[in-house]
């Protein structure tokens, strides 16, 4: 027997906020339920196989200081329907933070934003560019 991972969980000073930062990037909807006041926010996969994401509340008193270290993990976004570059610059409209840039000159490479509390995630290509790329 074998387990599945069912939620993603990113801690974070407001969920509902984020979650919708995220609905936006990844197309997953939020939970019918969720309410802005909420101490957590649901995003629901449309496949049942691939976790959700949930946003939980998380004080920074709960961690003391706010963090300065690097991440311990991190998500990567690849577009479906649009460049890599495309997608970039569609996330930086929505309010990620440009972190890092590490595309190469032959259209390898990702970028490395952050969300709205500074959570880093990369951005990959797309499969058509990882296609066309020999």
């Amino acid at each position: 027997m074998t387990s599945r991972i069912r939620h993603i969980t990113v801690d974070c000073l407001d969920p509902y906020a984020l979650s919708g930062f995220w609905s936006a990037v990844t197309g997953y909807p939020n939970h019918p339920d969720d309410r802005p006041d909420d101490p957590a926010a649901l995003l629901m996969s449309a496949e049942d196989d691939s976790p959700d994401l949930l946003f939980m509340a998380v004080s920074e008193e709960r961690h003391g200081a706010p963090r300065t270290s690097h991440h311990r993990f991190h998500l990567d976004v690849m577009p479906t329907d649009r460049t890599r570059d495309e997608e970039v610059e569609r996330l930086l409209g929505l309010g990620a933070i440009l972190v890092g840039d590490h595309r190469k000159a032959d259209g390898t490479g990702w970028v490395v934003l952050a969300d709205p509390e500074g959570n880093e995630f990369c951005v990959e290509r797309s499969p058509a560019e990882r296609a066309a790329v020999i």
